[in-house]
């Protein structure tokens, strides 16, 4: 029997709409499903993560500033007032211009859109569960794009009100007196630093003795200072070991990781962000026969093939950061691989940053890392507080650092923490794809004054010859 499609991707988050919209260009017949109740496409990162988290950050932001700051640049504005309600508005309408966006590309490029669940039926064959009813699509080539779902404390049931997850921080009827965060990674500071801006007293709980663990722990510590700074405070090397709900908040019991006395904290929202998982229920994996690993992920080949014929699978199901760029760099080479061409991601540059302020950026090796695997190399840095740009604008805080092999001069690694290094990071992405030294850097002209001068700066560095600074 004829197939009636060449792709059908299983999930419309970043990995599943990227790829079902690059199968289409390479000439595939695609379609893309997608479960979420409000029909939706854009999975977890446009809906619920990090899309409204960036419209929250940015408001926040502009609240503390207005509130805080303006005066020390004479601008006088009197009372700042917040109006949370208007906040979460301008929040859902950033929403729904991208999620809308999404039906208008998939339109263009004759994606055929499906909402409703999809579970794998055997080979080639996927069913989805519609409210219309279930409807069979035969198809060449399956993609498992699911993405992630949230991660709670065992015997800990989120309920979006008082015990939050993202999700539900994204969304609070009012600002919160306390706030606990469990879980000092990228979203729990994130997620944190908005709250404590609109008035929240925020206390980080973190089983290990650093928060963001994996980054380069020089900038972990500089970044726990300036948060500390700022006014979150931190109980490192903490576990948690219940959460009681009460008339009205929550009691957090925790201890020391390696043991002591506990203690209870009070709050009136405690956000769960330990981390999330694989999501594979209901996928039908079994008939196909796919095994997820101990962690639940979906193992792959280097061409993102699942063992099963015909069967892909990319993003947050898979080992690996869970990011949307990521997800969408494979979305784009497993649709390419798909359609018989090269396919190829480069995982040694896929860049990491938290959207605080000052905003942290990370691309490639840090120094633990090149001290583990014995290679022998060379540091360049340089602090915002010689930026030109930075210092008139009042935002010092932070520095550039530079790794490159001390022989080659190759650049192995760069972190940033400071106001913008979130959009300043690519540069050092693309020096790094293409195999670039640090004096290719630091001998590029660079526009005066921005702050993109300090990664100049920094690149200087690794020769000694920084001249700023």
């Amino acid at each position: 029997m004829a197939q009636d499609y060449d792709v059908v991707v299983i999930g419309g988050g970043p990995g599943g709409y990227n790829a079902a919209i690059r199968a289409a260009q390479l000439g595939l017949k695609t379609a893309c499903i997608d479960a979420r109740e409000t029909a939706r496409f854009g999975g977890t990162c446009l809906n619920v993560g990090c899309i409204p988290s960036k419209a929250m950050l940015h408001a926040s932001e502009a609240f503390e500033h207005a509130d805080k700051h303006f005066a020390d640049l004479g601008i006088e504005t009197g009372k700042v007032k917040l109006n949370l309600e208007k906040m979460l508005a301008q929040k859902a309408d950033a929403v729904k211009g991208l999620t809308d966006g999404i039906d208008y590309l998939f339109k263009k490029n004759k994606v055929e859109g499906i909402h409703g669940r999809g579970r794998i039926a055997g080979p080639g064959k996927v069913v989805v569960t519609t409210e219309e009813g279930d409807r069979t699509l035969e198809t060449k080539n399956i993609l498992i794009a699911t993405g992630s779902d949230i991660l709670s404390l065992p015997g800990v049931e989120i309920d979006e009100e008082r015990i939050v997850s993202s999700t539900g921080a994204l969304s609070l009827s009012k600002v919160p007196k306390k706030m606990i965060v469990v879980g000092g990674g990228y979203i729990g500071l994130e997620m944190g630093s908005v709250w404590r801006r609109l008035g929240a007293e925020v206390t980080v709980v973190e089983f290990l003795d650093r928060i963001t663990p994996g980054m380069d722990a020089e900038l972990s510590k500089q970044f726990m200072r300036v948060l500390k700074k700022q006014g979150m405070a931190f109980k490192l090397g903490t576990k948690v070991t219940k959460i009681d709900k009460t008339k009205t908040g929550v009691k957090v019991s925790v201890e020391p990781a390696k043991g002591g006395d506990a203690e209870t904290l009070d709050a009136d929202v405690v956000l769960i962000a330990i981390g999330r998982k694989p999501y594979t229920e209901g996928l039908g994996l079994d008939e196909v026969g796919i095994t997820t690993d101990k962690r639940g992920f979906i193992p792959v080949d280097d061409h993102w093939r699942t063992g099963a014929e015909g069967i892909y699978a990319i993003g947050d199901v898979t080992p690996g950061p869970m990011l949307a760029h990521k997800a969408e760099e494979e979305a784009v080479a497993v649709a390419e691989v798909i359609a018989g061409k090269p396919g190829h991601v480069d995982y040694g540059i896929i860049p990491g940053v938290v959207y605080t302020d000052p905003e942290v950026a990370t691309v490639g090796k840090t120094e633990e890392q090149l001290k583990e695997e014995g290679v022998d190399y060379k540091v360049g840095k340089f602090p915002f507080t010689a930026n030109s740009r930075a210092k008139t604008n009042h935002a010092t805080d932070g520095f550039v650092k530079v790794l490159a092999d001390a022989k080659t001069d190759r650049v192995l690694g760069v972190h940033m923490i400071g106001t913008g290094v979130g959009e300043m990071i690519a540069e050092a992405c693309l020096v790094m794809a293409f195999g670039g030294a640090s004096e290719d850097i630091a001998r590029t002209c660079h526009p005066h004054p921005t702050r993109t001068e300090a990664l100049r700066q920094a690149a200087m560095g690794v020769e000694g010859w920084t001249m700023q600074a």
